[in-house]
């Protein structure tokens, strides 16, 4: 093997979320457990048991036809504190074997494991460990895939789920295993890439090769990727998670029933704000610029943005998010949302001789004080002294299903 080739493992936990229900909840053993909304709410399942997979419930379902499929089974709440608490775990052991690890979830990773494992004989060893410490440490269970490539190792962990194990050493093995498969099997074919593909008889990977030409010129940048996937290519480097790096930062929410309250729906944008500060916070990030993301009930989305000074500020960026949302239709809304974007490390803005940079964070702060007293005293919820948790998912929509039934 050559020196600079990747020996890559990826690690996809099974059914995480429900898994780690049932570790703490041994009764739900067995049972068909779906997590995500509950039966009559608005919203979609996170992820289920294989036992709710029998009947046809998948992750990303609306809840409503899960309920139809399966309605004898265990619905709960998505519990997102106690999965972050498990993940950050998980990253702890698989951290512990690679040099680069490129986080995909709380619950999958890709691990460049060639400087610890030497060959493909130490990655199996790898594997093996993890697997155990996974299931000893954690009693969870996890499939892992090893290979030359992000595109093998992802397919490799996917071939034996659950509690699974296989590995793709080489580029011939990979088209071995692929070549007669649905082309959706190939990394970034969806379904309506794979009906563009379908329109011209490309119905396999083994089409896509014989037909290259045709892909790439169907399909452009992506096509020419498709192509060489087709033939076992990938050289893509696994790549540490850098927050600055991210495009933006965002927080929405979606209520059980479509809200026409203007005055309801701006409170609920100075919360959004607030998650937003919380989180550039925690990295140390600025925005310079302030997005707005409005779905109506017809689910036709729009969106505003202005571009400004950076901040993280949660006042300004609720006021900015105001004047937006002034600009759109007033009609009835099922989703709302805030971030910020032009992610950096930089609060630049332009200074002069008779700025108080001190003066300044106290007027920051005094706003952010009169905006969550309006808060607390329209809604009777100690929203200051709740910080902490407000940027909780379940925290925050269970607070906006509250200040949605009592909004005058």
């Amino acid at each position: 093997m050559e020196k600079e080739d990747q020996i890559i493992i990826h690690v996809d936990m099974d059914a995480f979320y429900a898994s780690v229900e049932i570790r703490d909840n041994p009764s739900l053993r067995g049972k068909p457990l779906i997590i995500g909304s509950l039966p009559g709410e608005r919203g979609v399942v996170a992820t289920c048991s294989y036992e709710a997979r029998r009947y046809g419930v998948h992750s990303a379902m609306n809840i409503k036809d899960a309920y139809r499929l399966c309605p004898g089974g265990v619905y709960m709440h998505p519990n997102m504190e106690k999965y972050k608490a498990v993940s950050e775990q998980l990253h702890a052991i698989w951290s512990s074997f690679a040099s680069k690890l490129e986080s995909v979830a709380y619950d999958e990773a890709y691990l460049d494991v060639k400087e610890r494992a030497g060959d493909f004989d130490g990655a199996r060893k790898i594997a093996r460990e993890i697997r155990r410490r996974t299931r000893e440490e954690l009693g969870l269970s996890c499939s892992v895939g090893v290979a030359y490539s992000k595109t093998a190792a992802k397919m490799a962990s996917e071939e034996k789920k659950p509690n699974g194990y296989f590995e793709i050493l080489t580029p011939e093995s990979f088209v071995d295993l692929v070549i007669d498969r649905d082309v959706k099997v190939l990394y970034t074919v969806g379904k309506k890439t794979a009906e563009k593909l379908y329109s011209y008889g490309i119905r396999t990977v083994r089409d896509i090769r014989e037909q290259q030409e045709t892909v790439k010129r169907l399909l452009g940048k992506q096509g020419e990727w498709i192509a060489a996937v087709a033939f076992g290519k990938d050289d893509r480097k696994v790549t540490p998670y850098v927050p600055e790096k991210a495009k933006s930062i965002s927080r929405e929410v979606t209520f059980q029933k479509d809200v026409s309250d203007d005055a309801f729906l701006r409170d609920v944008l100075a919360l959004l704000a607030i998650c937003v500060e919380r989180r550039a916070e925690k990295h140390g990030l600025y925005g310079s610029g302030v997005s707005l993301k409005v779905t109506y009930a017809n689910m036709q989305s729009v969106s505003r943005s202005r571009a400004g000074e950076a901040t993280r500020d949660a006042a300004a960026i609720h006021r900015i998010a105001e004047e937006l949302f002034g600009t759109v239709d007033q009609r009835p809304v099922r989703l709302i949302g805030v971030g910020i974007y032009n992610i950096s490390r930089e609060a630049y803005r332009q200074m002069s001789l008779f700025d108080d940079p001190e003066g300044e964070a106290a007027g920051k702060e005094k706003a952010l004080k009169e905006l969550l007293d309006s808060l607390q005293e329209k809604y009777h919820l100690d929203f200051a002294g709740h910080l902490e948790d407000i940027d909780r998912m379940e925290v925050l929509h269970r607070t906006v299903e509250y200040m949605r039934r009592h909004s005058s």
